[in-house]
């Protein structure tokens, strides 16, 4: 863990979960205003067979267990994507007009890090657009607006008298593509982090579908995002001289789009799923929608070297002794 001793302030476990807890109602409500979105309960768990699970990059094994009474399988929500979409039907939310709830989540195969857990919490939102909402620009103007949330939630904290962080309101967007042509030696996470560096707040737009070098800048699932009208959302976090991606997001497929997703990634197998039928005979919503980390937005906003100092989850051995030994206290 690469980690900056000189920008890291000293927070007490109390005033740690003090400010979380100020961050995240702050940060829901500017969200909320901003999107124009309602809260809702969402599912834990969902069935197979209902396809609305998420594969994210397609390779994490799912935490699984079947029910006592009759045996059915059910998984842990990797992501709430596809059934977010499901909901704005279900509820008969306007154009224009959105939810958001809080998302929890097991991932067993993440790696464990100063910014990866196996526990998961995120604001997961979504949001009906119209057919020309389908843009690029579209897109764009949503990434400001949930900076723009970010922002007000970091001055409010400094009204406080907490300044730990050093934000731009100002958001740098690229193409994942430009960005390889820009850093053509480098990786994508090497990339990830010279852009982040030198603009502070980057967007890096069109991730999932292969580059000019054959690979894409980053796995995506092929059945919810549109890989040309998809992002992430990142800021350079000083304590760890690192770009860290707070969100992931986009407009969502539609029916041309998924098609050719699923064609390219040969999962086409997923068309007889019922979320995927849905979306090819057009009954659900055209929407924009995506996830943003709770426990990295307090990592941030408080300027924490490692995520365990604002979430309590599961650490290794290894991990315990390598904070303790830099004096970081974990919750």
């Amino acid at each position: 863990m690469k980690f900056i001793k000189e920008k890291y302030a000293y927070l007490s476990m109390a005033d740690k979960q003090k400010y979380i807890k100020i961050i995240k109602d702050k940060f829901e409500r500017e969200l909320a205003k901003q999107l124009d979105l309602i809260r809702v309960s969402a599912p834990l768990l969902v069935t197979q067979e209902s396809g609305l699970q998420d594969d994210l990059s397609g390779v994490e094994r799912k935490v699984s267990f079947d029910i006592l009474k009759d045996g059915k399988e059910l998984e842990i929500v990797q992501s709430l994507a596809k059934w977010k979409r499901y909901a704005l039907k279900k509820y008969g939310i306007p154009t224009h007009k959105g939810i958001y709830t809080d998302m929890t989540a097991i991932r067993r195969d993440e790696k464990l890090d100063e910014i990866h857990s196996v526990y998961v919490d995120q604001w997961d939102w979504e949001k009906v657009i119209e057919r020309e909402d389908r843009t690029v620009q579209y897109l764009k103007q949503t990434v400001k607006k949930i900076v723009k949330a970010i922002i007000a939630t970091e001055k409010y904290l400094k009204k406080d008298g907490l300044e730990l962080a050093h934000l731009s309101d100002k958001v740098y967007f690229i193409t994942s593509q430009k960005l390889l042509d820009l850093y053509p030696t480098l990786t994508p996470k090497q990339r990830e982090y010279e852009i982040v560096k030198k603009y502070k707040t980057v967007f890096i737009m069109q991730i999932g579908d292969d580059l000019s070098d054959g690979f894409p800048h980053d796995l995506r699932a092929p059945d919810y995002d549109d890989w040309k009208l998809d992002g992430d959302l990142m800021f350079y976090h000083e304590v760890l001289d690192m770009a860290l991606e707070i969100s992931s997001m986009g407009i969502r497929v539609d029916k041309e789009s998924l098609l050719f997703q699923l064609k390219k990634s040969k999962k086409e197998e997923r068309l007889a799923l019922d979320y995927h039928k849905s979306i090819l005979d057009e009954s659900l919503p055209l929407t924009i929608g995506g996830g943003i980390g709770q426990s990295r937005l307090c990592q941030l906003l408080l300027g924490r070297a490692h995520i365990g100092e604002v979430q309590a989850s599961y650490w290794d051995k290894e991990t315990l002794e390598d904070c303790k030994k830099k004096e970081i206290e974990l919750l």
